[in-house]
């Protein structure tokens, strides 16, 4: 019992580090807060910047070696090769926009926003596998809450680099390289897979959950409204700054209160409670035998059925090739690129979108796409969970429900209406984190958790090849198209026509993912029928031994 007790504290300390990590890890998705400065600095055309964005995002497709390393090697080795490389990737782009060393080579910048966008490959891997391991019936919430903080981060660094140094874009790429090498060197320390037979189900785990999510959108809302304050005084910047970093720290709450309830030290639960639990625990262990015995049973015919059968069905344990030989990896594959690649694209050339709409700060809109992405993240990944705890509903199909939302969000910024670019921004940010939180335990409900580190980062490359596509190929030569040259080298383009085509080409690809998505879902439904029984059945057993 102690030992259980043990790996419960353990995972609550190592999903508190992990919500640290995510939270300074989604330094990719900030490209336009210095873009401008790389662009005048290094005279590029927007393809030329484009590319730039194309080479950072690229960085993720060699994501593949985290999710082979993440099944050989323990999680502290892949903190720490993430960290290294976020240092040199965005210490590199700090030197060259402050100005210490001259612009260097247009493809040995290239190379270094490779090395800082890999670099969270390697914190996401590490964080995605070790908690979703950890927190096997619970997958949905925890990847809500994982993702959402990725979300979030876009924001805080934000945010605060207005609240410090009044976004200036050296010091945010100093703050890019800097803290997340901090974050992750501290929690090395904490996050650590525990054994799969010591993952017990905590009845407190729903409790927890909720003040997980409950301080992340306290987190979320306290950033939109530092976005929207005027010109902040000093003294006010530095008290957000403060009150950041305490919301931030709040979830350490949580293994305090685990560890205090173990001691019985809890002062919320009476002594009778506590002294009624242990002939109910000992009452338990001739049925606990019972229970094992028949899991041996079953695991028996298990392995027979797997001899009989050469390639498993989807929702049982596959190989890497296994899954890539289905039809439903390559769906989901697909429409994840519809979705993904086509929010990218908006997040990457958001400098440029604002600029041509008339914006000169983009620093809003940023936050705004960011935080509503937390949103989106969070609250698909628990309602995700909740109807198929209720009853079986596929999760893709959420998946769907944000496509058809996107799309209508990029008809909006099509049509360049008066405020369509804050309404725009919400939209993709909010669909864009649906997106990642619903695809993220979708991939492990459907392939299986052996080998999950690997096939999550395959479907990660979804990300330099949606950069690719929609962002270095379509967003920027249709740009360049309507631009005009400027004086010293670059272009420029002001006006709604500028990235008008571009939209409604990426608002008919959300139509094909709306689709592809519906498609898997009704591939899957007896998939999540299973997981429905499954959940289900096991709470009876505990509900009928307490009466």
């Amino acid at each position: 019992m102690d030992g259980d007790r043990s790996w419960s504290r353990s995972k609550w300390i190592g999903l508190v580090a992990a919500v640290w990590i995510q939270a300074i890890s989604g330094n990719n998705y900030t490209f336009s807060n210095y873009s401008d400065a790389l662009k005048s600095l290094m005279h590029l055309t927007q393809v030329e910047l484009n590319n730039l964005s194309v080479a950072k995002d690229v960085g993720k497709a060699f994501g593949l070696l985290a999710g082979l390393a993440s099944d050989k090697f323990p999680t502290w080795i892949i903190l720490l090769i993430g960290s290294v490389e976020g240092l040199v990737g965005y210490g590199v782009q700090w030197l060259v926009v402050s100005q210490r060393i001259q612009p260097l080579p247009y493809y040995q910048m290239c190379i270094f926003l490779c090395v800082g966008g890999n670099s969270t490959t390697w914190m996401n891997t590490a964080v995605l596998v070790t908690c979703i391991r950890n927190f096997r019936r619970n997958r949905g919430p925890v990847s809500g809450i994982l993702k959402g903080y990725v979300g979030l981060s876009t924001a805080i660094f934000t945010n605060l680099c207005y609240a410090l140094f009044a976004d200036d874009p050296a010091s945010f790429l100093l703050m890019l390289a800097l803290v997340p090498f901090v974050v992750c060197l501290s929690g090395i320390f904490f996050l650590r897979e525990i054994p799969p037979d010591a993952v017990i189900q905590d009845d407190e785990e729903p409790t927890y959950f909720g003040v997980f999510n409950a301080v992340a959108v306290v987190v979320a809302v306290y950033l939109l409204a530092f976005s929207f304050v005027p010109n902040p005084s000093l003294l006010a910047s530095r008290a957000f700054s403060i009150g950041l970093l305490v919301l931030l720290a709040a979830p350490l709450g949580i293994p305090v209160h685990s560890y205090l309830k173990a001691r019985g030290l809890d002062m919320f639960k009476p002594d009778l409670e506590r002294q009624g639990e242990e002939p109910l625990l000992r009452g338990n262990d001739k049925g606990n035998e019972c229970e094992v015995e028949r899991g041996n049973v079953l695991a028996e015919e298990e392995e027979a059925v797997a001899v009989e059968k050469r390639r498993p069905a989807v929702g049982e344990e596959h190989t890497v090739c296994e899954a890539l030989r289905t039809v439903d990896f390559w769906i989901l594959f697909v429409s994840f690129l519809c979705g993904v690649g086509t929010g990218l694209a908006v997040m990457n050339n958001m400098g440029q979108i604002g600029l041509a709409l008339g914006y000169s700060d983009v620093s809003l809109f940023v936050s705004l796409t960011s935080i509503w992405g937390f949103f989106g993240r969070i609250v698909s990944g628990s309602l995700s969970e909740h109807f198929i705890k209720k009853g079986g509903t596929p999760r893709p199909l959420w998946n769907a429900g944000s496509q058809i939302l996107m799309g209508v969000g990029y008809i909006l910024l099509a049509m360049a209406v008066p405020g369509s670019l804050y309404i725009g921004s919400i939209m993709v940010g909010i669909c864009y984190g649906v997106r990642l939180a619903i695809t993220v335990p979708t991939a492990s409900e459907l392939f299986g958790l052996k080998y999950y580190g690997l096939i999550y980062n395959i479907l990660i490359l979804n990300l330099p090849l949606g950069s690719f596509l929609f962002s270095g190929l379509l967003a920027g030569i249709l740009y360049d198209m309507e631009a005009t040259t400027t004086t010293g080298g670059g272009n420029t383009c002001v006006g709604p026509h500028c990235y008008r085509l571009v939209f409604i080409v990426m608002a008919a690809a959300c139509l094909i993912g709306f689709f592809l998505d519906l498609l898997i879902s009704i591939r899957t439904k007896m998939v999540y029928n299973r997981i429905y029984l499954s959940k289900n059945s096991k709470k009876n057993p505990v509900t009928s031994s307490r009466r």
